[in-house]
């Protein structure tokens, strides 16, 4: 049966690979590369930067390598995104189709695990940044260029949360090259959103509130003069920042900069599609658990989870810091009740920043062990571990 990455398993015979030769050389089992080419799986996207770097090849190169993958509506996909990747230039009818594509999967991040949808984001990136290097200038050009940097900042997400918020290194790199493309743009709003990114990384994987805060401050004053959106958000996470350094007067100060910015937010901004009424909530309650006000922050969060139902990978993360707020108060029936709900989210999501919360959340439970409740809640985040 032919292979059905056929280019994939070319290239590694053209650098003069077997398939135990390139096994050995990433550390991983033959049968993992028998996979990668017969499309039944796809690497990790911690280890893609070494198979380029064995292949000889980019980023982008392997990932259209890997873009033969299974399945008849696969096939079809790639048939589609053939026809745009021949076309000899880039017009804005093709830049919207490639548009249309990015949104859609754009649009399954906040209820599918973020490793279903890597491979097809590194496909599109792949694509997408083909097509701006064909591009001529004018308004197509700008097009194409912003639909990268938005690819870029996708990728970026979707391997930091594939990696439960381990992989910063990959997740930086899809960031700065956001910002590079931003950049040539002369796009504040844009690279804005890339720097805020790279905040996140710095607060919640690195856990380096000092970093988190100039990363936050420097999107901030990116995009203060295009998008009170972006800069909301910034401050938001300044003023989360500034709660994790025990700063509590500079976090409400952060806070209510960032809620007036919030409030001058329209249809204008280019940026206004990030702006929810549950942002401000799940920001606040975090300040106020890092502060230890946990009352506070329990009043924040609970509006805010009622408010999240759809969009569950965010509600996770409101749950466990719920849960924090409830352990923290002794309040242990409502901290397995919230527990258990963030547990269920998590059991269709996988998002890692909510598997860190809550993960967090059961070992300051450990102490009431012993009670039946907790022991049940227990069992069932074992059962998930087993499966992430």
């Amino acid at each position: 049966m032919a292979r059905r990455r056929q280019r994939l398993a070319e290239r590694r015979q053209g650098v003069g690979l077997t398939q135990e030769a390139l096994a050995e050389l990433l550390g991983v089992d033959r049968s993992t590369v028998v996979r990668w080419e017969s499309g039944t799986a796809s690497p990790q996207p911690w280890m893609r930067p070494r198979l380029a770097c064995a292949l000889q090849i980019s980023i982008d190169e392997l990932g259209l390598h890997l873009q033969e993958d299974i399945g008849q509506s696969s096939r079809r996909s790639a048939d589609r995104e053939s026809l745009i990747s021949d076309a000899a230039q880039v017009d804005l009818m093709t830049t919207a189709d490639l548009r249309r594509t990015f949104d859609e999967l754009a649009t399954k991040y906040d209820g599918a695990p973020s490793s279903s949808l890597l491979a097809k984001g590194g496909e599109q990136l792949s694509l997408i940044t083909l097509m701006a290097r064909r591009a001529s200038h004018g308004r197509a050009e700008r097009e194409i260029l912003a639909l990268q940097a938005d690819a870029l900042t996708l990728m970026g997400q979707l391997v930091w949360d594939a990696s439960q918020r381990r992989d910063h290194a990959t997740a930086r790199d899809y960031y700065d090259e956001s910002v590079l493309v931003a950049r040539r743009l002369r796009d504040p709003t844009l690279e804005g959103r890339a720097l805020l990114r790279n905040c996140y990384v710095a607060l919640y994987g690195a856990q380096d509130p000092r970093s988190g805060l100039n990363l936050a401050l420097h999107a901030a004053d990116t995009a203060r003069l295009t998008s009170p959106a972006v800069t909301g958000l910034a401050l938001l996470h300044a003023g989360e920042a500034h709660a994790m350094l025990g700063e509590a007067r500079e976090c409400e100060r952060a806070l209510a900069q960032a809620q007036r910015q919030l409030e001058q937010t329209d249809g204008m901004d280019a940026a206004a599609d990030l702006v929810s009424t549950t942002q401000f909530g799940r920001l606040a309650g975090s300040c106020y658990l890092s502060l230890g006000q946990h009352r506070r922050a329990q009043k924040f969060l609970e509006a805010t989870a009622a408010q999240l139902q759809d969009r569950r990978k965010s509600r996770a993360i409101v749950l466990g810091n719920l849960t924090l707020a409830y352990i923290r108060q002794r309040e242990i029936d409502a901290a397995v009740t919230t527990l258990t709900e963030a547990i269920a989210e998590l059991e269709e999501t996988r998002g890692g920043g909510g598997l860190n919360v809550v993960f967090s959340a059961a070992r300051e439970l450990r102490a009431w062990r012993q009670e039946h409740i907790v022991a049940d809640v227990h069992d069932r985040l074992f059962a998930l571990m087993a499966t992430t």
